[in-house]
Formats: structure tokens, sequence, C-alpha cells
């Protein structure tokens, strides 16, 4: 009696169970299924396009040869993306299903709109201190939107969930009423559309589009429009027009409004009319609940230990987006290694993003087994004539900033910290200030030859201790 499509693919797996570890099979080919059988070709199709091309690269030529035990005769294997999963984001391993998520529906957007992420809704996000107030703010905006905080400004920075919430809220809304005119888009996107409406002579098109057509507006990454007046000027009466209106506005930024010197007074003004809400770095226990959440969602449970996601939080702090790669990451290398997923297995796969100081429990020591953060401030205090504290305060005098900047420049060549890192430990400054730091000093290591002389001494002080 010949087997179905369905046995066979089951009869396969059985013995492939014999050649490759659970967790390979579990991560790459249980989530495949079978979905015909064409001129000796088992058709199968992978939840996406990276799962379709690392199965036929790795398993394919193994699972034809297994299937000669299993029908007689050898099968070629086709790994397809599954049909309803076409269009998703490559690499997302941790997308809920549809129904799952939330109750999230795809809605047709403009054609001039960013597409939404479906699985950027509210049942996928995590609360924890860092981001409690933004996500009640999002939520409360979404419940009544143009009522409750409009605009609703959350800034942050990079991979924290500032994108997250700002497209949970429109799924809520769209939920609630399918009806509703909403828009999403990047700063990016908003400038490019001035800039063509203008260079076709369009304005009046696209004034109506943003200021007529719309009941909710939600701008990713405002910053960008920092130093374009054009497109500012075009925004100033967007925002009027929308808010005038009663219609919800919602933006997000790597800085708070007033932290964005780029942009004119009269916007900073307006973006403070509403709710202002920031999302920090998460502590240990989000970034824990974080993580079981994310394996929840791709039925991981079973393949990754809780001690090994526990092993990740202690040791990945920079942001949400770090630490989902992580878990890819940890997939890809134990597959690759034909090994169990342990503690040990993830301190090889992630051993670029963990200090060795770190994993033996010292938290504020470098990479290389250096000076911790809290010499490096005080040996450039000492030396600049100023206190560890003024380094870490909110304080911009000129007397503190020279030696802050090197501070922090330090602590990124001699330490190996992250931007997020380095903000955190002078004051909480935003990444974008710290990136400014480390360029000034660069620049001037280049130019002035006392000042390097300077920094050397400091970092010959701590690379002795």
């Amino acid at each position: 009696m010949e087997l179905s499509v369905k046995e066979t693919w089951n009869r396969l797996l059985d013995q492939a169970r014999g050649r490759l570890p659970e967790p390979t099979i579990r991560s790459w080919l249980e989530p495949v299924e079978p979905i015909g059988l064409e001129n000796g070709t088992l058709v199968l199709a992978a939840p996406d396009e990276f799962a379709a091309d690392w199965n036929k690269s790795n398993y394919a030529a193994l699972l034809s040869d297994l299937s000669t035990q299993v029908v007689g005769r050898r099968l070629e294997m086709s790994f397809r993306v599954m049909e309803e999963r076409s269009r998703r984001p490559q690499m997302d391993f941790f997308v809920a299903s549809p129904a799952s998520a939330a109750g999230a529906t795809p809605v047709k957007a403009p054609a001039w709109s960013m597409p939404l992420n479906e699985r950027y809704a509210f049942g996928t996000f995590v609360i924890g201190k860092s981001n409690e107030l933004a996500a009640a703010a999002a939520h409360a905006v979404a419940e009544a939107p143009g009522k409750a905080y409009n605009p609703l400004f959350i800034y942050g920075a990079t991979g924290l969930g500032k994108t997250h919430l700002m497209q949970a809220i429109a799924h809520a809304v769209l939920e609630r009423s399918p009806q509703t005119r909403a828009v999403y888009m990047s700063g990016e996107q908003f400038t490019n559309e001035v800039i063509e409406h203008i260079h076709g002579q369009k304005m009046p098109e696209f004034r109506r589009r943003y200021r007529n057509d719309l009941d909710l507006l939600l701008l990713d990454d405002v910053h960008f429009l920092e130093r374009k007046e054009s497109t500012q000027e075009e925004f100033f009466h967007t925002f009027n027009a929308l808010y005038e209106a009663g219609k919800q506005i919602v933006l997000t930024s790597d800085r708070s409004p007033k932290e964005l010197p780029g942009l004119e007074v009269r916007l900073v003004s307006r973006f403070d009319w509403g709710m202002v809400a920031d999302i920090g770095q998460p502590d240990l226990e989000h970034r824990t609940a974080i993580l079981r959440k994310k394996a929840e969602q791709d039925h991981l449970e079973l393949t990754i230990p809780d001690d090994v996601l526990q092993f990740i939080a202690e040791h990945v702090r920079s942001s949400v987006r770090e630490l989902e790669g992580c878990i890819i990451k940890l997939l890809l290398f134990a597959s690759l290694k034909h090994r169990e997923i342990t503690i040990e297995l993830a301190r090889d796969a992630l051993s670029d993003k963990i200090r060795p100081a770190e994993e033996a429990g010292a938290d504020a020591v470098g990479r290389r087994g250096g000076p911790s953060i809290d010499r490096v401030q005080e040996v450039v205090a000492r030396r600049w004539g100023v206190t560890p504290e003024g380094l870490r305060s909110k304080a911009r005098t000129k007397r503190l900033t020279v030696p802050r900047q090197v501070a922090m420049y330090l602590a990124r060549d001699m330490l190996g910290m992250q931007l997020v890192e380095i903000g955190q430990a002078f004051g909480g400054r935003d990444h974008s200030t710290v990136i400014h730091s480390l360029d000034k000093v660069s620049r001037q290591l280049a130019r002035d030859h006392s000042f390097r002389d300077r920094v050397t001494q400091a970092r010959t002080e701590l690379s002795a201790v």
C-alpha cells in the first residue's frame, strides 16, 4: 500500500531522528509541512524563505538518502515557503499566528502608507518597569484616539519597542473601527513624500492627503526631520490640521522632544502638548520575561531550557532586538554543531556578546579583564580635575563635557561597552549623544597632540590595573 505524503514525511522524520539531534528536528524539520509529491520530488512547505534555504542546504541530501529506506526509492526534496507566510519578514522566528496576535487582523492601508507588521500587537508586547508608562499611554490612546494623550510621543534607544507599541495602537484601533483611515510611515518617507510632491508641483494633493484624509497618523523616527526646513514646515501645518480636527497623532524618536535641537521650537512645543513617554533598557526580570514570551510564541520551550534563557538575560542587556537576535543565533549554532542547547553551547555561540568578566559575575569589568567603568570615570575625573559624580550627572557645563566624552571613549575602546550601556553609565544619555562624544574625541585625538598625550596617560594608568 502506497504511503500518503504526510505518512511519508512522518516516517522520514522518524528516520532523521537517528541521524540528527532532537533540537535540530524540532527547530528546523518539525515546522515543515508536506504539501505534495511531484515527479519523484517531495514538496515541503517551510515557515519562511530563510528556513527553506537552510533546510535545502543542510538536510535535503540526507532526507533524500533516507527516503530510499522509507519508500523504496530515492525522492528529491523541494523546500518552499508556506503560501500564507510568503510575505512575512525573513528570519522572523518570533511571529505568533495572526489568530493569536491579540486578535490583530490584516487591514488594507492606503498605497502610500508603510504596511503594518502583524506581530506588533499589544498581545505580544511584554511590559516591564522600563516601558510600563509608554505601554499604558499606548493602551489609553488605542481606547480613545484623539482624546487621550494627543499627541503621544514615545522615545528611547533603538530596539526597545517603540515601533511595536506604535503599530499596536493602529492594530487595536483598526480592529475596533475598520473604517479608520490610519497611516503609518517613517520620518524619512514623510520627507521623501514632501520632496516628490514639491518636485511634481503636487503640494495641494499632499496637503489634502495628510490633513483631510486621515484619522490616525503614526510617524516613526521623527528625529529624521531635523534640519529639514521645508519638511518641518509642512509637518507643522499637518500637525495643526490633524490636532484641531481631533485626529490622533503618534510619534517616536530616539530622543525626547527637548533633545532634538534640529527641530523648530514650535514643533517641539507641540510634541509636548500630549504625553511624552520614554522606553528604557529592560532589567533582568523584564529581559527574562521577554525571552520566555518569544520562546512560547515559537514553541521553543522544549528546545531552549529556562536556564539558558536566564543566562542570555543576564549577559545581554542592550535591547529587545538583540535578545531576539541571540535566540536566532543560538538556534543556528546548535543546528550547525548538531548539539543540544545548553549554557555551555550558549556561551560558545554568543561569545561576541558576552564579556568574560560578566560570566564571572563582575558586572562592570571589561571584555579583556580590564578596568571597571567606575575606575575609568575615577581616573579620567582626577586627571581632568572634576568628580566622577560630575561625569555621571546631567550637567552639560564645558568643564565636564570634555572629560565625560573622554571617559565614554575609553569605556568603548578599553571595555568594549555597547552604546546604550555607556549612555546609562553617564546619566542615562541616549546613544546618539554617545556616538557624538566618541566621534568628537576621535577627531581631537587626530589633530591635538597634547590632548592625545593626556588621553594616552589615562589609558596607561587604566591598563596597569
